[in-house]
């Protein structure tokens, strides 16, 4: 018999605070739902379970982005759809106008048609949108698509005689200076003209004469420039389109300042400024590819393209007036002068539709829309394609989240059975 200590007493002390502990625990369990409130009740477990809710969130989202992709690419195909019927309405025009049953007259008016349904195909392409995102204007063509991502021409038309001072150029974020030395003669040969690579500056004579050619004469110099220092940002610009008194600065496709990165990567910074124009043309800057993150982990993006859908590009239109087709392939694009010049597209300047004004030109034309209308249907298939992709895509993910959350729910939630 003890007298200080009851240990039968202690013992069921011990054992009641127990079964109350477990009893708690198992409410918890039952009340929540979840096997693992917090981390002591099973460690490992958390860690596993909260990594594979992750994974489900992930591939939740995922399946969300993917039917955006979808949405987006429905809305490209849906103006490429239209951008068809107009093509068939254009064929339609050119068969008729192929006849020598009408007049010119007849002609007159079913050139017009032609015209307002070339401009709107340009109108399409360059309006249809997704979010604002730009669709079937060429934005979307892919890495390193377009020669021309930044394209401005300097207008040095102001520059006389004795032309003094100096202009600064940011090419590439880095100060290109042009001195304007009216102290030494010039004949125009740009014999005298010089560079100095450390200090980054052109000197051009303008002594004696108007220097007419000083866009050709400032190419000459940075060029030069770019050859005794390769290292220059100038090195990433070509200049050949320079001509008179045009200074043209074009990023070398692929380089340091294409696409996007080319964006305000040429302007005039200060000092005397004989710029009187300062004109982007081209691209400034692309997209390149549109992609989309279907997967729950980096790196699980699928990319998309979509080709310029405009009239240049279909084949239909000419920057030159008379001239062939700049785009697509077949039959030449007999585009003729001021009765046939159209809205132009954001980027290629004035443009003139088909010419349907006798039937030679009117049969020609023919060829050239169809084959327009085959280039919309490879690019409607193909977006086609990406959509059937993309269902599969979707299918798969609620596939992997449903059994993912099936072991997650193992690990993570109670069995009301045990309740342990």
């Amino acid at each position: 018999m003890r007298i200080n200590h009851n240990i039968a007493a202690l013992n069921t002390y011990r054992q009641l605070s127990a079964g109350s502990a477990n009893a708690s625990k198992s409410m918890e369990k039952l009340s929540s739902g979840l096997r693992i409130n917090r981390a002591g009740d099973d460690a490992a477990g958390l860690a596993i379970s909260e990594k594979m809710r992750a994974q489900v969130r992930g591939l939740e989202q995922a399946s969300r982005n993917a039917q955006d992709g979808i949405s987006l690419i429905q809305t490209a195909e849906g103006a490429l759809n239209e951008t068809h019927a107009i093509l068939q309405r254009m064929r339609e025009l050119a068969v008729q106008a192929s006849n020598d049953t009408n007049t010119s007259d007849d002609r007159t008016e079913l050139q017009k048609e032609m015209n307002q349904l070339t401009e709107e195909i340009n109108r399409i392409g360059n309006n249809t949108e997704f979010n604002t995102k730009k669709l079937i204007n060429g934005d979307l063509t892919g890495a390193g698509s377009g020669a021309t991502q930044v394209n401005v021409t300097f207008d040095f038309s102001g520059i006389g005689a004795g032309q003094t001072g100096s202009t600064v150029l940011t090419i590439g974020g880095t100060d290109y200076t042009i001195a304007w030395d009216s102290g030494t003669a010039n004949d125009n040969s740009g014999a005298s003209d010089n560079f100095n690579a450390a200090t980054k500056t052109i000197t051009i004579a303008t002594g004696t004469t108007d220097p007419s050619n000083v866009g050709d004469r400032i190419e000459a110099q940075l060029l030069a420039m770019r050859g005794a220092d390769p290292s220059l940002s100038i090195s990433e610009f070509d200049f050949s389109g320079s001509s008179g008194e045009d200074l043209q600065i074009v990023a070398t496709t692929g380089g340091a300042y294409d696409g996007s990165a080319g964006q305000g990567m040429v302007q005039f910074k200060s000092g005397v400024n004989p710029v009187t124009t300062v004109n982007a043309e081209g691209s400034n800057g692309t997209n390149g590819t549109a992609s989309f993150q279907v997967g729950a982990n980096a790196d699980q993006q699928f990319s998309v393209s979509i080709n310029d859908m405009r009239a240049v590009a279909l084949g239909l239109a000419s920057t030159t007036a008379g001239g062939d087709a700049d785009g697509g392939a077949g039959s030449s694009v007999f585009a003729s002068g001021a009765a046939n010049q159209i809205t132009k597209d954001v980027t290629s300047g004035t443009e003139y539709a088909l010419d349907i004004s006798d039937a030679t030109k009117a049969t020609d034309a023919i060829a050239v829309i169809d084959n327009a209308i085959k280039t919309v249907s490879q690019e409607r298939s193909k977006l086609g394609a990406y959509q059937n992709r993309l269902e599969h895509t979707i299918n798969n993910l609620g596939t992997a989240s449903e059994n993912l959350t099936a072991a997650e729910s193992r690990i993570r939630d109670v069995d009301y059975a045990l309740a342990a």
